[in-house]
């Protein structure tokens, strides 16, 4: 019987691959994102009939339950989340950072993920068998901010702890609960890495990039350890960017 998964914000970047990963491994996988065009185009490249669209946005409370009632009402449990859906927010100064922009941050790469997480442990709790898994996509950021990137490296760094209380937590319900910390996949939002990226010192320099597929790979092989077992954090990054020892 096929495992049951959800990833948010599937409707590109890392959500995408990681998806279709998921689908060509032989889980069952719902894709969720603000965008169904996005979501509709992420399912027309599974290789297999094993994936279903439902659109919400993760900053709408409401919208988060709904689709978790969705999910339990087509397939009666969830076996993974996989917590992805997320933004950069502003690139600016934080005495530039407007009262909006950093709602929207923190809404977007927090509370979204809060949203989900708790949706996904009051199922979990509830089914049976109980238990699952929840990922949480974290930053490498989160310990080594980039300039202006404070909004979203304060939010990324909230992830650490909203992931090590849901590990705490869950112990009990069978309810595992890790972080994937990336660095420079090859997606749309790191494009303009290439060309040059601002470093701490002031320059801007070119950074290397990795396939994205490593990171899908690596949420596939998290996701089949059996719940008696865990990745607590992993950090995958391109081997040559600059990040031991940035800044």
């Amino acid at each position: 019987m096929s495992k049951i998964a959800l990833v948010t914000g599937a409707g590109s970047g890392i959500g995408k691959v990681s998806a279709l990963a998921l689908a060509a491994d032989g889980w069952t996988v719902v894709l969720s994102g603000r965008r169904r065009e996005a979501l509709a185009e992420t399912a027309a490249l599974a290789s297999t009939a094993n994936v279903s669209v439902i659109p919400a946005d993760v900053t709408d409370e409401a919208a988060v339950s709904a689709l978790f009632a969705a999910i339990e009402r087509d397939h009666g449990r969830l076996d993974l989340l996989f917590n992805n859906a997320g933004t950069f927010g502003p690139g600016k100064p934080l005495d530039e950072v407007t009262g909006e922009e950093w709602r929207a941050t923190v809404d977007a790469n927090l509370n979204g993920a809060f949203y989900c997480a708790r949706e996904a442990i009051r199922l979990m709790k509830r089914q049976r068998p109980i238990g699952g898994r929840i990922i949480n996509n974290g930053s490498i950021s989160a310990q080594v901010p980039r300039p202006n990137g404070g909004t979203y490296a304060t939010t990324k760094h909230a992830i650490t702890g909203l992931t090590k209380s849901i590990s705490l937590e869950g112990r009990a319900f069978d309810i595992a609960c890790g972080q994937i910390d990336i660095g420079n996949a090859a997606t749309d939002m790191t494009a303009g890495f290439g060309a040059g990226a601002l470093q701490a010192d002031g320059t801007r320099k070119q950074e290397p990039r990795m396939d994205v597929a490593h990171v899908a790979a690596a949420i596939v092989q998290m996701a089949n350890l059996p719940l008696s077992a865990n990745v607590q954090f992993m950090t995958i990054m391109a081997t040559a960017m600059p990040y031991v020892g940035r800044g």
